[in-house]
């Protein structure tokens, strides 16, 4: 079976879209879903390009991934320098990626009107740029940036590109239709004109600007490409990047190539859906394999058909990519997602238990409220836990107030937090301040639990994001927020849902605290 190398770009061309921001957790977290989904490099961003590149690449040197390498990006050296003192090239070797991707210019317009240098400049740039990276790490990509463009208006010029990029010592080469504007027969037409003078590996790179990058992709690898380059739910500049999401599910479903495993397959709609959380974003619930509806049927004559054969009007097995058959009338199914979830936590539970059907019904009442557990793992696991019956309860909650308080014109508000908890018949009042309500609520509770459970001490909050339900209510909106905490050894997510956002927050930290004790007694059940 012929196989295909996947290259994700969320962390650094995902992370150019206008409402996009990811801090150093989200990047890392993210890369730990990619690893998990099988994809085999991760393109972590521009070193030396920013504050928060510089960091997630420090950060990752000391991560373990399973499967994926993770890239550094980075362009050829400046028109002039030397590649011994360019600043751009320091920093890649500087970030020990176990790969390196550099773009250079294969367009001759680009060459004029944006480096500003001569054509014989560019392809000395090319040259060089790679022939040092190739010195100092183990493999190295070319992106020949406009490269479609390019051959459409010099096709000469631009196959010289590729051919310094190949003597240079490159490991693949990566043709970009990067202003998103090809058509499918002209991504094949030049893509077998490039195979008949550049004999490395080639990949392809497409942006959406017409909305046939999808396409595109799929068109290269048909003549050729053995890598694909993508961001998770086509995140990008401007109109978006190939949606690695539906190629993946094309290549393997459609086309019978070999990408990711059948296991990963199945996670493919969590991933989507984690990486729309993360990133502050409404799932896009028609998105192709993945949307709540993709295998969503309404229609009488539709319900009835596949009912009596899903093959009617579905043209996958929606558990392939782990999502789930529903029938609006009735709003059946989803066990199996429950089940796939429930051994992903480690826990034992057959589609047949009728805890199962609770677990479904609760979170569906739940997500009716506007709950959403993509990237609250947490908050899932302890809801599958109490459904089941085997979550512990380690404390009462009574009652909290917050208390705002700014002074003078000129000077920071002033906020404290008092909460009343029970643990073990012992009431316990304790009060702290921070920088906000959550900082102080967060240190409220953490004061008055730890004396009862010291474990708690090394947890951390470590990322907290808002977003607005409703935003036709004004101030009166239904707020959910996701909390990311962590300890020395994990990570995990909660999330709350209420009109009231400190009452959302409480809800966010109870759980992760709770997610905390739950887990580290069953770890440790003699403590």
């Amino acid at each position: 079976m012929r196989s295909i190398t996947l290259y994700d770009t969320t962390l650094r061309d995902g992370s150019q879209s206008e409402d996009i921001s990811f801090t150093v957790e989200d990047k890392i977290r993210i890369a730990h879903k990619l690893d998990d989904l099988g994809v085999h490099y991760i393109e972590g961003g521009w070193p030396g390009s920013n504050p928060k590149d510089i960091e997630f690449f420090r950060k990752a040197r000391r991560l373990t991934f399973k499967q994926s390498k993770i890239t550094a990006f980075g362009s050829t050296r400046y028109p002039g320098k030397s590649v011994e003192n360019d600043v751009n090239i320091q920093h890649l070797l500087e970030a020990e990626t176990d790969a390196v991707t550099i773009f250079g210019k294969s367009w001759d317009l680009h060459v004029q009107d944006a480096l500003s240098t001569s054509q014989d400049e560019n392809l000395r740039m090319v040259t060089e740029s790679l022939a040092y990276l190739k010195k100092h790490c183990a493999e190295v990509m070319f992106d020949a940036e406009h490269f479609f463009d390019g051959y459409k208006s010099n096709p000469e010029y631009a196959m010289k590109v590729l051919q310094e990029a190949e003597s240079a010592g490159a490991d693949w080469i990566i043709l970009c239709d990067t202003n998103g504007g090809s058509l499918p027969w002209e991504i094949s037409e030049i893509f077998n004109a490039v195979k008949k003078s550049v004999h490395i590996k080639l990949g392809i790179h497409c942006h959406n600007d017409s909305e046939l990058a999808v396409a595109n992709s799929i068109k290269a690898v048909q003549v050729g490409a053995s890598q694909v380059q993508g961001t998770i739910n086509g995140l990008g500049e401007r109109c978006g990047n190939a949606n690695l999401i539906s190629i993946i599910a094309n290549l393997k479903l459609k086309m019978g190539l070999d990408c990711v495993t059948d296991k990963q397959m199945q996670s493919l709609k969590g991933v989507s859906a984690f990486v729309d959380e993360i990133a502050n974003q409404d799932h896009w619930n028609h998105q192709p394999y993945v949307g709540q509806s993709a295998f969503a049927h309404k229609g009488g004559i539709h319900v009835a058909a596949i009912q009596k054969n899903r093959a009617t009007y579905e043209h996958i097995e929606p558990e392939a990519v782990g999502n789930w058959q529903r029938i609006l009338i009735s709003d059946l199914s989803g066990k199996s997602n429950i089940v796939f979830k429930a051994k992903e936590f480690g826990i034992d539970v057959d589609g047949g238990d009728p805890k199962v059907k609770k677990i479904l019904s609760d979170l569906k009442t739940l997500e009716n409220l506007g709950y959403q557990y993509e990237g609250a793992e947490g908050s899932f696991e302890l809801l599958m836990h109490d459904a089941l019956g085997d979550k512990e309860v380690f404390f009462e909650f009574i009652g909290f107030r917050v208390i705002v308080e700014k002074r003078q014109e000129d000077e920071e508000p002033v906020t404290e937090a008092t909460v009343k908890i029970r643990v073990n018949g012992v009431q316990e009042v304790t009060a702290a301040e921070g920088t906000g309500p959550v900082d102080a609520l967060d240190r409220a509770i953490k004061k008055a639990l730890t004396k009862f459970y010291p474990e708690l001490e090394e947890v951390n909050l470590l990322d907290y994001k808002v977003r607005i339900l409703d935003e036709k209510k004004g101030t009166r909106s239904k707020i959910r927020v996701l909390v990311e905490s962590g300890d020395h050894h994990s990570k995990w997510g909660t999330v709350g849902v209420s009109e009231n956002i400190i009452e959302a927050s409480w809800q966010a930290l109870i759980d992760s605290l709770e997610y905390k004790l739950n887990t580290f007694s069953k770890k440790n059940p003699a403590s």
